[in-house]
C-alpha cells in the first residue's frame, strides 16, 4: 500500500511526537528518582506510560 506524501508526513510527525513524549517521560522519571524520597506511585505511572508509548512506537 503506497502512502501519499501528505500521509507519510503525518506519520513522521506522529512518530516525532511519540518519540518526544517518550523522551520527556524518561526525563521526568530521572527527575523523580533524584528526589530524596521518590514517589513510587508517580514512578509507576510514568514508567507505565513510557512503556505504552514505546509499544506504540515499535508497532509503527
Amino acid at each position: 500500500m503506497a502512502f501519499t506524501h501528505e500521509e507519510t508526513g503525518m506519520q513522521n510527525a506522529h512518530m516525532d511526537a511519540l518519540t518526544s513524549k517518550h523522551a520527556n517521560l524518561d526525563a521526568r522519571i530521572s527527575e523523580e528518582n533524584l528526589r530524596p524520597f521518590p514517589d513510587a506511585t508517580t514512578l509507576a505511572r510514568l514508567k507505565k506510560e513510557k512503556l505504552r508509548l514505546k509499544d506504540e512506537i515499535v508497532g509503527h
